[in-house]
């Protein structure tokens, strides 16, 4: 079986790519592995891409953050790169709809040795949030999960985070779609509901906002208020 397919970076240059891959190395050996393995085991090919996932190592630790919350685990990989961040005294909350993918998952967690600071809760997000509210605020929320959920998901972290803590969701260029009223590959209401994200995530008064301009999009925004 050849590596599976990974997210582009570099303005769609090959060869800005290759350059830096060659001087960042976003990928080492324990997230190839996980990469490779989460293929292996049927997992869909959508987390993060490699560079992706060095920014949210770099951005949690950026924040200092030591208590945070992912949405959407699958096989762990982008768990990894916010723990590895987050430092010893780092929690991770990951949420994960599929049981399959949070047993890919609590194995990645244990061989890249972060097992003890990372709880998966198995389930629906939208349910299963509130379980864990008492323990916050927290200093980071990364969204990267069923795209119909972003404009529920981001008003949770509106009122979870806390001041000058991170909001962080993947996949906001709607996979080249959400500009389009009626995207040919997309669904609609999906395309809509990333609109809705990125208007109130950048014009609702919540959050200092910003969009990395990935293959597929990273927002970014620091909680004000």
């Amino acid at each position: 079986m050849g590596s599976p397919p990974v997210k582009g970076f570099g303005q769609a240059s090959e060869a800005l790519a290759a350059w830096a891959e060659a001087v960042y190395r976003p990928e080492d050996e324990v997230l190839r592995e996980i990469r490779e393995r989460s293929a292996a085991a049927g997992l869909p090919p959508i987390q993060v891409g490699r560079f992706d996932g060095l920014h949210l190592e770099v951005l949690a630790r950026a924040c200092a953050a030591r208590r945070a919350v992912e949405i959407g685990t699958l096989g762990g990989y982008s768990g990894v790169c916010l723990l590895r961040g987050m430092g010893e005294g780092g929690l991770l909350h990951t949420f994960e709809s599929e049981p399959r993918h949070a047993e890919v998952a609590q194995e990645s967690f244990a061989r890249a040795g972060v097992a003890g600071r990372a709880r998966i809760h198995v389930g629906p997000a939208a349910e299963r949030l509130r379980e864990i509210e008492a323990e916050g605020p927290f200093d980071l929320v990364f969204v990267d999960a069923d795209k119909r959920g972003y404009p529920a998901y981001l008003d949770w972290a509106e009122r979870h985070l806390r001041v000058g803590g991170l909001l962080l969701a993947d996949n906001t260029f709607g996979f080249g779609h959400v500009h389009e009223e009626r995207p040919a590959d997309e669904s609609a209401e999906a395309m809509a509901a990333l609109r809705a994200f990125s208007d109130r995530l950048a014009r609702g008064g919540r959050f200092r906002a910003t969009m990395l301009p990935t293959a597929e999009g990273l927002s970014l925004g620091v909680k004000l208020r």
